[in-house]
């Protein structure tokens, strides 16, 4: 295992780079149980459309991503960082300050393109200290602290909503961003060695996607996460509607999507225990066929349910769905991540950008296909899930 350029503690090193990295979530999660006042404000026809402010952040994080790895390779780790948090503060003031449905979406675009530095660099940063079993377990650490975002995200967005308004979310974001940003600034040193870092051209990238092209194993688990990851932002750009139209939970929404959220930490938490034991490929692998296997024999329950089971069945499924997305998150990652010690920027910027394209076609599909009840959810992780075991198939050319 490598050792960090002058590291910081465990204990400095995790929790930072997880605010860091939850700048996502938190910018996904903070304001769900606004959208539907969101698309009253700003004219919105249709109301799945409002859905568009949870899955346009992801189309300028994509984006974001081909620019943030190549360039933290090339110019360093901290530089890049820096960069992306002042492009995220900018579409925090759009969408603050936006009085069409237009202008906050083009806010959560530019939110997207600069939370790409904070989000896809610190994996770069891991990568450059540790590699294997190591950096999958350091991931799993980041993943579990980074998971009580998502857990109080939606409880403190409604506690603001409530009290300050809808806008009063973007400046919440605004600020937490700042305190990453300072946080960041004085505290974590760089970990990209002058000597290691690549000359930054068209050629370079080109070549380097190139050679990362022609690895299965990184080509195999960057197609596998961005299945997994469909039906995940499928559930995020759906789950007010579900909770509050569908089961009409009220201002309980931020509790029960908390509490799904608490499954991925736990998810984490034991993956990082396990990993350097049974390995990435047997826990993924185990993770994927028993989310495929509960979403198929759940949707049979939804299916004679008439669509919408009782809310204790639906929690109960979703609670083993999103542990076994803690175990997966990390490991997808690790995996992809390893042949890539070289060029580790660009890898993170690829893996990352390819597996959000992919998500995304999936993910408004799952979304989208929102009719009052929770099968096209289910079939969401249960055929995508199959897909994600054929693939994985495919990358190690045998069954676990």
């Amino acid at each position: 295992m490598k050792q960090p350029t002058k590291p910081l503690s465990t204990g400095e090193f995790v929790p930072l780079l997880a605010l860091t990295v939850s700048l996502v979530a938190m910018s996904t999660d903070v304001m769900l149980p606004a959208l539907d006042v969101i698309g009253q404000d700003l004219a919105v026809a249709n109301v799945n459309d409002t859905q568009l402010i949870v899955s346009m952040l992801f189309v300028g994080y994509a984006i974001g991503q081909l620019l943030a790895g190549p360039l933290s390779d090339c110019f360093g780790r901290k530089p890049i960082v820096y960069w992306g948090f002042g492009v995220f503060l900018v579409g925090c003031l759009m969408s603050m300050l936006a009085t069409d449905f237009t202008v906050m979406l083009v806010g959560r675009v530019l939110q997207g393109l600069g939370v790409a530095g904070p989000r896809i660099v610190p994996i770069a940063i891991v990568r450059d200290g540790y590699e294997g079993r190591a950096m999958a377990r350091i991931m799993s650490f980041i993943m579990a602290v980074f998971i009580l975002v998502p857990t109080l995200a939606p409880l403190i967005g409604q506690g603001v909503f409530v009290l300050a308004g809808w806008r009063a979310t973007f400046t919440l974001l605004f600020v937490m961003a700042l305190i990453a940003l300072v946080w960041f600034g004085l505290r974590q040193p760089e970990t990209l060695a002058p000597a290691q870092r690549r000359k930054f051209s068209v050629r370079n990238v080109i070549s380097g996607i190139v050679e990362i092209c022609a690895i299965r194993v990184t080509m195999g688990y960057t197609v596998t996460a961005g299945l997994v990851f469909g039906s995940f932002i499928g559930y995020l750009g759906s789950s007010r509607q579900i909770y509050q139209d569908a089961y009409d939970t009220g201002m309980l929404f931020p509790v029960y999507f908390g509490a799904a959220a608490i499954a991925i930490g736990a998810g984490s938490m034991l993956n990082a225990r396990l990993v350097m034991r049974l390995g990435m490929r047997l826990l993924s692998w185990r993770a994927v066929s028993l989310t495929t296997v509960s979403a198929a024999a759940f949707a049979v329950v939804v299916h004679y349910s008439g669509g919408l089971p009782a809310f204790w069945l639906f929690m109960a499924w979703l609670m083993v769905t999103f542990f076994c997305m803690g175990l997966l998150f990390g490991n997808l990652n690790a995996l992809a991540m390893e042949p890539l010690g070289h060029m580790a920027g660009l890898g993170a910027a690829f893996v990352g950008c390819v597996s959000t394209i992919i998500a995304l076609p999936f993910a408004w599909i799952v979304g989208g296909s929102f009719n009052g009840g929770v099968m096209p959810l289910v079939m969401g992780f249960a055929v995508l899930g199959l897909a994600s075991l054929v693939v994985m198939r495919w990358t190690e050319k045998r069954w676990f």
